[in-house]
């Protein structure tokens, strides 16, 4: 090739890169739906065997599947019991429609073409994709704002490796957790947008809209918004970006409040948007409203006006409900008996390390990453305020994982901007860099890109280090091993579709069964099941516990309570094995030793396959031998 023939080349390779770089900056929305459609079908294909399956892993998705269904069957848009829990009163849930209608529109689209159970299936695979497309755009967004007009297309990807927060978005992840993740992301969008006015409106309605689906994120939300009035406070003219944010705060929280409030939720309650929440908003709306008026030119007397409205806002919070600084108002017994063993409620110390380090792959990447850009940004005010922003941010919920593990998600995808934004300076490095530039920067993205894949890689560098120092771990007992299969055998066993179909031989009935094992047997049978893993069924959620507890003699009298027909138990369950290990002596241990008492008939369900549980009908006219125990027999 001749020296010109090269030279024609690169120049035209340049003209190329130029004019896709303008393309990509000026169509980066449109190329992010693109992107959006393409993992939206890889995780739908990938995922497909659990659609067929209608493999709805976490109890709050079959509750969430329960509430459309039964809400498409005619029960009222208000009406958010569920009436198979715990029947015939039913168990009051705290959620509201706004997530139930891409699910609903979803599932009715869908049976204009296929089968009704098809339509189902497509539909609560394809759901949870929507706000993915939401997290996506605002990451986009921010990557944008802090790293210039190509630094968007990292952020879109980089929830690629966020392995915890990616999962709520997964196909059957038809909970609310993915909407309320990208809204707060969404939220953090508004803060930062250098037009103000949009970014008051885009936090204050996407923070309404959160609250409109659950409390979950209101410890972000509430983030948000101190940081907006603190910019206020030592930024003139910031007042632009604070009376559109209250405007928009309080006036999208009393629509959300008359359009989702169910009846129940229209109470004094902490644990949803009510009356309480629209106060509360309204307060400090009022206040931010009032403030951005002031005429104040001195940042002290800001701070001094600041401190004494919100003062005043959570003066009146405080002094009228107080019980709302609890986040669950349960009893001491039932956080005892129930809540502790949850394990998304504990810190993250006392999660195991295989789960640790791949988890705060990211956070720790995001840290590096803000402080390099915080550095970076140290003469330009603005950005460094952007970047103080989010460095915040995420800071407060990488803090939060040493509450509880649930704030995990959080922490990954605020991580994200700073992650993106080093990783995008690296690339930019190695293409314009010194060589010894390239090399430095090489490294990084190395380093980077080994993060990205923590949760793969982790298990390989462990056995690695393990193969090289000699130090591998004490096996195991062969008896412990066996133990651990059988519960993870049992926990997808016993939720599997076709094992809980053959129920459907019988006619409905109320079922006994385990608290995590109730919202999918309503979601997949006619039948109706006892309680689910929520603090509005806490009376309940006692009651079984006090049942599996207690001795045998116990037992009826509780089942009698709740209309229970049926009792349905699953050896090996997880929950199973903490009502064992609590109480061996008690009426659940001795069903798993075999000891059965008289009044529980076996009933056999015809089936080809064997069945993971144990039906057996009670009945409440025969009496116990004497002795208790004694009148049971010997499986």
């Amino acid at each position: 090739m001749t020296l010109h023939s090269r030279d024609t080349l690169c120049a035209r390779a340049l003209h190329w890169t130029a004019f896709l770089t303008a393309y990509a900056q000026r169509h980066w929305k449109w190329l992010t739906l693109l992107i959006w459609i393409v993992i939206a079908m890889t995780m739908v294909a990938t995922r497909w065997s659990a659609i067929h399956w209608l493999v709805l892993g976490d109890t709050d998705d079959n509750i969430r599947y329960a509430q459309v269904k039964d809400w498409l069957a005619g029960q009222g848009w208000y009406d958010l019991r569920q009436y198979r829990l715990d029947p015939p009163g039913g168990a009051n849930i705290h959620w509201s429609r706004l997530v139930d209608l891409p699910i609903a529109g979803l599932i009715l689209f869908f049976r204009a073409f296929v089968d009704q159970g098809l339509a189902d299936r497509l539909a609560c695979g394809i759901a949870p994709l929507l706000p993915l497309l939401l997290l996506m755009l605002s990451l986009g967004f921010i990557g944008r704002r802090l790293a210039g007009p190509n630094g968007w297309l990292l952020a879109v990807l980089a929830p690629l490796a966020a392995q915890m927060g990616l999962g709520m978005y997964a196909p059957m992840r038809i909970d609310h957790h993915g909407w309320q993740l990208a809204l707060a992301v969404t939220m953090l969008a508004g803060v930062i947008d250098a037009n103000r006015l949009r970014g008051g409106v885009m936090a204050g309605v996407s923070s309404a809209l959160s609250i409109a689906i659950g409390m979950e994120m209101i410890v972000y939300l509430a983030a948000g918004g101190g940081l907006i009035a603190l910019r206020w406070v030592f930024r003139p003219g910031a007042e632009r970006r604070m009376l559109p944010y209250a405007l928009s705060l309080g006036g999208a929280t009393s629509l959300c409040y008359l359009l989702f409030a169910s009846y129940a939720n229209r109470g004094q309650v902490c644990d949803a948007l009510s009356p309480i929440w629209v106060a509360v908003f309204g307060a400090a709306s009022a206040g931010m409203v009032l403030l951005s008026r002031l005429p104040l030119r001195r940042w002290a007397a800001r701070l001094a006006a600041g401190a004494v409205v919100g003062g005043a806002a959570g003066l009146f919070f405080y002094l009228n409900w107080p019980q709302c600084l609890s986040p669950y108002q349960i009893s001491p017994e039932l956080e005892r008996l129930w809540l502790a063993n949850i394990r998304e409620a504990k810190p993250i110390t006392a999660q195991a390390q295989s789960m640790v380090v791949p988890l705060l792959a990211l956070p720790l990447a995001g840290l590096i990453g803000l402080v390099w850009a915080l550095w970076d940004a140290r003469r330009d005010g603005e950005r460094l305020w952007a970047w103080a922003t989010v460095g915040l941010m995420m800071v407060f919920s990488t803090a939060l994982l040493f509450w509880q593990l649930r704030a995990g998600p959080a922490a990954q995808l605020l991580a994200i901007p700073p992650a993106a934004w080093a990783a995008h300076r690296l690339i930019a490095m190695i293409v314009m860099g010194s060589r010894r530039v390239k090399i430095a920067a090489g490294a990084g993205v190395v380093l980077l890109a080994a993060i990205a894949f923590a949760y793969p890689l982790y298990p390989q560098v462990v056995k690695l280090y393990q193969e090289a120092t000699g130090r591998k771990p004490k096996p195991w007992r062969p008896s412990a091993v066996a133990r651990t299969d059988a519960i993870k055998k049992a926990n997808g066993r016993c939720r599997t579709l076709p094992a809980l179909a053959v129920l459907n031989q019988l006619p409905p009935a109320t079922i006994f069964t385990m608290v995590d094992l109730g919202p999918r047997l309503i979601a997949t049978t006619h039948h109706s099941a006892l309680a689910g893993p929520y603090h509005r069924n806490g009376a309940t959620i006692l009651d079984i516990h006090h049942a599996y507890d207690g001795p045998a003699d116990s037992f009826r009298p509780i089942a009698a309570k709740h209309h229970a027909t049926y009792l349905l138990v699953c050896p090996n369950f997880p929950e199973g094995t903490i009502y064992q290990s609590r109480s061996p002596r008690g009426f659940y241990a001795g069903l798993m030793r075999g000891t059965i008492p008289r009044w529980l008939a076996p009933v056999a369900l015809k089936t080809g396959m064997t069945l993971p549980y144990q039906l057996y009908r009670i009945d409440y006219a025969k009496r116990s031998a004497p002795g208790g125990e004694e009148g049971a027999q010997q499986r």
